[in-house]
């Protein structure tokens, strides 16, 4: 594995590989833009999918933080759903449809801080220690003293956080613990290349449907149902830009800022902020985060994540895209026997997104198997 293909490990795929298929059951429907294309890139609402929303509220010392919430379900233990850096709740939509219609369960899947549409007061704090503990003030303010059975489920940094959430006893009621394409062996070597990998994304977006196109055509989602609803919690409006209408293709304003960061030049990089606030009329779209900005926390999300894992004195399970993301402490606990792994081969990163059948079969089984409740 490549040092680029190690930096999935934070949530994203390389930004150029060969172009999947859609993977989703919307690829027959009718398009709304590109000529001879009969794929749909058009955003899709999270309704479709969820049974509700919420906005959570919790006391901390600097005031209240708002986390948002989407659920589904009303009997049965909480999967409680971490997404991965840059993602959103969102990413678990297809998923949440899937694993509802095998088992009886309630899902509550949760943007983290600064993230989707929750709001905290302090943004820029995205320390493991602070995200595990949002997750436990958030069952805390959903259930009280006496929350339902829970399982945590994460993937990539979602699926660190878990681990953190689950090491610390921040869930009283844990039962299960998932992580999801995460590694610390392959997370830490990515590290020094995940700069680069962010330098290679488009900034900008002419439209919801242009973000929409990119994630399935550069393989950061293969899946093009999921990709509909999950790139809505991925990107914001630009700021002060009210209308989505512009003339520049997406396409090209990759292909110039490739080339512009191949020159690397002051003079280009000059003329690159001169031309900032045009892009944002012509592109009014951007990303809800800025990942480059967060580097400082890459280190304690991921190191000594797999001790971590494997000592948390519950039911674990690992799904992978491939096998050759295990490290050394992982190939022997899991010779040990103690986790249950699986590997869903023709995935790229977001596993959940790409194969959501799979990976609710998994969960599914590996519920059903500890006695978690009877299957449906």
């Amino acid at each position: 594995m490549s040092a680029l293909e190690k930096s999935m490990h934070l949530g994203r795929l390389p930004s150029r590989p060969p172009l999947p298929g859609s993977g989703g059951s919307q690829s027959g429907a009718k398009m709304r833009m590109g000529p001879g294309r009969k794929r749909d890139f058009s955003p899709v609402p999270w309704s479709q999918y969820f049974e509700s929303m919420e906005d959570v509220e919790v006391e901390n010392e600097t005031g209240k933080d708002t986390f948002r919430v989407y659920k589904s379900g009303s009997e049965g233990p909480v999967l409680l759903l971490l997404h991965g850096g840059g993602h959103s709740a969102l990413s678990w939509a297809v998923f949440t449809a899937a694993i509802i219609s095998r088992v009886q369960c309630r899902i509550v899947a949760l943007d983290l801080r600064s993230h989707g549409e929750t709001k905290v007061k302090n943004p820029e704090d995205l320390s493991a220690e602070t995200m595990a503990k949002d997750v436990g003030n958030v069952v805390e303010a959903m259930y009280g003293d006496l929350p339902p059975p829970i399982m945590l489920i994460g993937h990539s940094m979602g699926g660190a956080i878990a681990v953190h959430t689950a090491s610390s006893n921040l869930v009283p009621s844990l039962l299960g613990l998932c992580m999801i394409d995460v590694v610390e062996g392959t997370a830490m070597d990515a590290l020094n290349s995940m700069q680069n990998f962010l330098r290679g994304r488009p900034k900008t977006f002419k439209s919801l449907e242009n973000a929409i196109e990119w994630s399935v055509k550069s393989g950061q989602i293969r899946n093009l149902e999921s990709a509909r609803v999950s790139m809505v919690g991925q990107v914001k409006q630009c700021e002060g830009i009210t209308s989505p209408e512009g003339s520049k293709s997406i396409v090209e304003g990759i292909i110039e800022e490739e080339e512009e960061d191949e020159e690397g030049s002051e003079s280009i990089s000059k003329r690159k902020k001169e031309d900032d606030m045009e892009t944002k009329k012509d592109h009014p779209y951007t990303w809800r985060i800025e990942l480059a900005k967060t580097e400082k926390y890459w280190d304690g999300w991921f190191r000594g994540l797999s001790n971590l894992f494997l000592s948390c004195p519950i039911p674990k399970l690992l799904l992978l895209a491939g096998v050759d993301r295990l490290d050394k402490d992982l190939t022997i606990g899991q010779m040990q026997g103690k986790f249950q792994m699986q590997v869903l081969p023709q995935c790229g990163h977001a596993v959940h997104e790409d194969a959501p059948d799979k990976v609710a079969e998994a969960v599914a089984t590996f519920l059903i198997r500890h006695s978690v409740f009877p299957g449906c």
